[in-house]
């Protein structure tokens, strides 16, 4: 058997690839044609699925009910493939070896369905870069622990200090993302801290180690890197990035890196933000900082992933005319057209910091001439931390169609793809599996890893299909799909009524980020603020009398945000303070749809419970057991979320229930 196809340890759950998700292949003649490393993987997996179901791999043609078919001569890297039906064959066909491989995940996703009827499909990627940040230490952090807002265990790919040395859960979990799509994969925090910066210098064996574990799985390999490295690892008195000296010694050390790993991907850097070192120091910019690694890494064909998340994070409470919102577009949106072609500016979806309804990010309109990757969260750092269902896939779709010009521009998906007038750049986020037996702690989370490689794949697919996929693959007895998808379908939302209101963000636990605190952050430097007062709630983000960040925004957003006539309900208290009694769209008051939201939010999570419970029998008992308990502290959690918000509220306000609840 194919050594990256090698069953999974004792006790760890397959995710949306078990057995019967390739019984419909597995249990046919196959005949897998063509030369290559990833070619090698889909002959693997047709040879393991015909073992489990009774089928067969075959050589002669016109024998099979599946040729999977790799054109001859060079593998270009093509990703795309053709499904045709006809004759009572059907035909994957691609020109290379990753193409092959997505067509071979494509037919387990459409199932019994890839063998019926008459038809031909083609597919293609529509962002070529999907990538996948995995945010762990190589030691166990002091605070963060070994996985910075992991919520799933410990790494996948470090124990006791190192890389671990046995990598087959690796080599599972490579073959999980490359099913979805994933071609990329960071390697370790952003936050780069002392062993995790010598993965780029004695500890890059090990690197090399773990890219032979991702690469038959058609994905590449890059590391987090610190901006002074050049100090800390290479003994020189300076890492500015216009000194010569500093240049040669990324070029050398990149030249190491790639003499390793010849189709490394490149770095992911993070800089003068939450005190990680930068260009600031030497009195330059983020464009003279990424350019200096882009040019190390352009001989090999590398890219530079800058992360744009920036913000001065000690700023004055009682200032409110600094907003972390601005950040990011006052420190980049200058910069555009001074960045090299393989740097990619790396933009948070949202200007704050991914919480569970904000604006998308202006960055993302205002720098044409530069490569835009946008980054999502995958790990559910402020939507309940893998304890809650929380399926962000809607949210996701939603903040992928956003249309920054009106109706008349192209989307968000579309600047990363390139589609519109901006170079290609690409869909990232940060990853949410560890090495808990169901990969990302809750078992439903497992929607969010699934559904972002597909969304990455194809932005056009709906929230809907996506989970309609998942729970296909994942779960087969066809009498627990419905009572899954009524769960998981509107989760996104249930978690936004009873945590923070219309868009106001945050008020949670300092530091951890789970659980209700309104006013753990408001006097906090860390500029996450809502001014609730006794007449009103919400942050003034207008030009006419606030920040000013309503103008980051190009027509028609910009006057569509700066009114509270206009602005959308949902993120009316982003943009605006607003007295308790102000009337939304809706035809509710500011303060009672505080009310409203939080107690439907519990209630809604009552009835989650209670449609898992009605599950016991058509899910996997381990399965059934740990989501069980985590609905359970669900709705402690979501209690919890209802009791102190709407305390909090009513006590600033003095309105009360308007349906005579009982709030505290």
């Amino acid at each position: 058997m194919n050594q990256f196809i090698a069953p999974l340890p004792d006790g760890v759950d397959p995710a949306w690839l078990p057995s019967s998700a390739l019984r419909p292949l597995g249990s046919r003649r196959v005949r897998v044609v063509g030369d290559g490393l990833l070619v090698d993987t889909v002959r693997g997996e047709v040879a393991a699925a015909a073992a489990e179901h009774g089928g067969e791999l075959v050589d002669e043609p016109g024998t099979a009910a599946l040729d999977l078919v790799r054109a001859a001569g060079p593998d270009a890297g093509d990703e795309a493939f053709t499904i045709a039906r006809a004759e009572g064959t059907t035909t994957v066909h691609a020109a290379g070896g990753a193409g092959l491989l997505h067509g071979f995940h494509q037919v387990v996703r459409l199932g019994e369905g890839a063998f019926a009827g008459t038809w031909t499909e083609r597919f293609a990627p529509r962002q070529s870069v999907r990538m996948l940040d995995h945010w762990d230490n190589v030691d166990v952090h002091p605070v963060m622990g070994q996985v910075e807002r992991g919520y799933s265990g410990g790494s996948l790919f470090y124990d006791d200090g190192a890389v671990r040395a046995d990598l087959g859960r690796v080599a599972a979990y490579a073959r999980l993302l490359g099913s979805i799509g994933i071609n990329r994969v960071g390697l370790n925090n952003v936050n780069v801290h002392r062993t995790e910066a010598r993965l780029l210098t004695d500890l890059l064996p090990d690197v090399a180690r773990l890219a032979d574990v991702f690469r038959p799985q058609g994905i590449r390999v890059s590391l987090s890197v610190g901006f002074a490295a050049p100090i800390t690892l290479g003994g020189l008195a300076t890492a500015d990035p216009l000194d010569p000296e500093v240049r040669d010694w990324w070029a050398r050390t990149t030249a190491d890196v790639y003499a390793a790993i010849p189709d490394f991907a490149g770095y992911v850097v993070k800089a003068d933000s939450e005190g990680q070192p930068g260009p600031f120091a030497y009195g330059r910019d983020h464009a003279d900082g990424a350019n200096v690694l882009a040019r190390a890494l352009e001989p090999f064909g590398g890219t530079v992933f800058w992360r744009a998340f920036v913000y001065n994070h000690r700023q004055d409470w009682r200032d409110r005319t600094t907003d972390r919102a601005r950040a990011a577009h006052d420190h980049f949106a200058p910069l555009d057209g001074r960045f090299d072609d393989n740097v990619v500016v790396q933009v948070k979806a949202g200007p704050i910091d991914f919480q569970p309804r904000e604006p998308v990010s202006p960055v993302i309109a205002s720098m044409p001439r530069t490569r835009l990757a946008v980054e999502l969260q995958v790990t559910q750092e402020y939507t309940g931390h893998q304890k809650h269902v929380c399926h962000l896939v809607p949210l996701w779709r939603e903040m992928l169609s956003f249309r920054p010009w009106g109706e008349e521009g192209g989307t968000v998906a579309d600047i990363a793809a390139g589609r519109v007038d901006a170079p290609t750049g690409g869909l990232v986020a940060v990853s949410n599996a560890g090495d808990d037996p169901f990969w990302t702690g809750h078992p439903l989370a497992q929607a969010n890893l699934y559904g972002f490689g597909r969304l990455a794949w194809d932005d056009r697919l709906t929230s809907a299909e996506v989970l309609d996929e998942w729970i296909g693959l994942t779960f087969p007895d066809p009498d627990a799909r419905e009572g899954l998808r009524g769960l998981m379908d509107d989760s996104w939302r249930t978690y936004e009524k009873y945590t923070a209101p219309l868009g106001v963000g945050f008020m949670v636990r300092p530091g951890g980020h789970y659980g209700p605190d309104v006013d753990g952050y408001e006097y906090s430097p860390w500029g996450t603020y809502h001014f609730a007062d006794r007449d009103g709630v919400g942050v003034d983000r207008t030009r006419a009398t606030g920040t000013g960040f309503t103008g980051q925004f190009p027509a028609p957003w910009r006057d569509v945000y700066e009114s509270p006539e206009t602005c959308p309900d949902e993120l009316l208290l982003f943009f605006h303070h607003v007295p308790y009694g102000h009337v939304l769209h809706s035809g509710s008051t500011v303060v009672q749809h505080i009310y409203d939201t939080h107690f439907d939010g519990h209630d809604e999570v009552v009835r989650m419970a209670a449609t898992w419970a009605g599950l016991e029998g058509r899910v996997p008992a381990p399965t059934f057991d740990r989501v069980t308990g985590l609905l359970r502290e669900q709705l402690r959690s979501a209690t919890e979320w209802r009791d102190q918000v709407n305390t909090y509220f009513h006590r600033k306000s003095g309105v009360p229930d308007a349906r005579g609840r009982r709030i505290y």
